[in-house]
């Protein structure tokens, strides 16, 4: 057993927790993070002086629709591919993935299993592009939440069908 493996089950006793994994995908998200800091301000990136509040809703449902996107699409499977396995289709075209692996293998599968997890991710590239290039973010993020409104109105749509026809 190797170290990682006992300290996992020593945090948790159902099983062995991927504690290493976690510690390096955190390090690679602030690692990331860091790194931008440093380029926007060498590049004299200026950070503004607020975010109007409908800049902020729309980064917002941006962030939930990249979330579902990369975590649920069966689209993006490919992506999620060599950290997880399909466990079930679902509805809109969704999939639920379970990670698969041990140590990093096991903890990018659960970050890109999970909707929650990856949103913290995606919410930071997109204030990231917004920071960067807040008329192109604009643009991106406004095209992902006409997604998301979409996607509601579908479900309003098929709830509308269905009451109907009784």
């Amino acid at each position: 057993m190797t170290a990682e493996q006992t300290l996992g089950q020593d945090y948790d006793q159902r099983g062995a927790v991927p504690l290493g994994g976690y510690a390096a995908v955190a390090t690679a998200f602030a690692a990331a993070a860091g790194t931008f800091t440093l380029v926007a301000r060498r590049r004299g990136v200026v950070l503004p002086d607020r975010v109007p509040p409908w800049d902020v809703l729309l980064l917002g449902v941006a962030t939930y629709k990249t979330a579902r996107l990369l975590t649920k699409d069966k689209i993006t499977s490919f992506l999620r591919a060599p950290f997880t396995r399909r466990e079930e289709d679902t509805s809109a075209g969704e999939v639920m993935d379970e990670p698969r692996g041990s140590g990093v293998r096991l903890a990018v599968g659960d970050l890109v299993s999970c909707p929650f997890c990856v949103s913290a991710w995606t919410a930071t590239a997109l204030t990231c592009s917004y920071v960067a290039a807040p008329r192109a973010a604009r643009l991106v993020v406004s095209g992902l939440t006409a997604m998301t409104v979409s996607d509601w109105l579908q479900y309003a749509w098929t709830w509308t069908q269905q009451n109907a026809e009784g």
